[in-house]
């Protein structure tokens, strides 16, 4: 079977196909540019937008071409409370065939908003944390081990950015740089206890105090080059856990000529 492989937000394997793997790109958070609830910063809209051109999503695929199914499961605008409700019906216990070969979890953008001024994207840390820590739970209760689990950071935000696109909404900054480093913080942590791979965006992003705001388009939202800069952190992570994955069929040169279903209705390797 092709698997599939899952980010932001959540990307998860999905498909009957016996001969395709997936990999589920996971769930993933997005905040918006406005004040309101909707988030879509690198996360869930990292997720819901990563299959657009340039998108980490689309590399992703593009990459596991007639190897692996990458499935975009991001909700813009989404925090880990709802999330955690949602999950359950993104993925369920299946055969061995129906399980995801990686899963990325990409939240913190949207509950790391300021209470006072986003109370309904806002979670508090130490729900966030829980609800972590849920979501890894609920993966391994469905046959998905830590092993195939990656966490991913917040990104950092660039507050003189994001702040512009506030006010043009009418509405104050409404995340601080320092207070979603905490949720990464926080993140790191859940993968350390739970045992899965994490990805650090919020600190590789400022690692050296480089300028990280051509990462962002808005202060929030990953640019094409912060897409890039995910994809590449990320698909270390994820070569390691496809990297026995068959291709799909066999090479054109060769299939059989005479009889070709010898080699189109076989396993997918020969």
């Amino acid at each position: 079977m092709k698997q599939a492989l899952s980010p932001g937000s959540f990307q998860l394997p999905w498909g009957k196909h016996s001969e395709t793997p997936f990999l589920r790109e996971g769930v993933s958070d997005t905040p918006a540019p406005d004040c309101t609830p909707g988030a879509s910063s690198a996360q869930g809209g990292a997720f819901q937008f990563s299959f657009q051109p340039e998108g980490w999503g689309a590399s992703l695929a593009d990459k596991l071409v007639r190897k692996c199914d990458v499935l975009n499961r991001g909700f813009s605008g989404y925090n880990t409370r709802w999330a955690k409700i949602i999950l359950p019906r993104l993925i369920r216990k299946g055969n061995a065939l129906d399980s995801p070969v990686a899963v990325t979890i990409f939240f913190g953008a949207n509950d790391s908003a300021l209470k006072e001024e986003n109370p309904k994207q806002h979670i508090p840390l130490d729900e966030y944390v829980a609800n972590l820590r849920s979501m890894v739970q609920y993966l391994r209760s469905v046959d998905v081990p830590e092993g195939r689990i990656v966490l991913i950071t917040p990104p950092p935000l660039c507050e003189a950015a994001w702040e512009k696109e506030c006010l043009v909404q009418g509405c104050k900054l409404n995340r601080l740089n320092v207070v979603v480093g905490e949720y990464a913080s926080a993140c790191l942590q859940v993968a350390q206890d739970c045992g899965t791979d994490v990805l650090d965006l919020w600190t590789l992003m400022q690692k050296d105090g480089q300028d990280f705001a051509p990462y962002l388009s808005d202060g929030l939202h990953l640019s094409p080059q912060g897409n890039a800069f995910l994809f590449s952190h990320l698909w270390p992570l994820i070569e390691k856990k496809v990297s026995s994955l068959p291709l799909l069929l066999p090479y054109w040169r060769d299939v059989a000529e005479a009889r070709p279903e010898l080699s189109l209705l076989g396993d997918g390797d020969h």
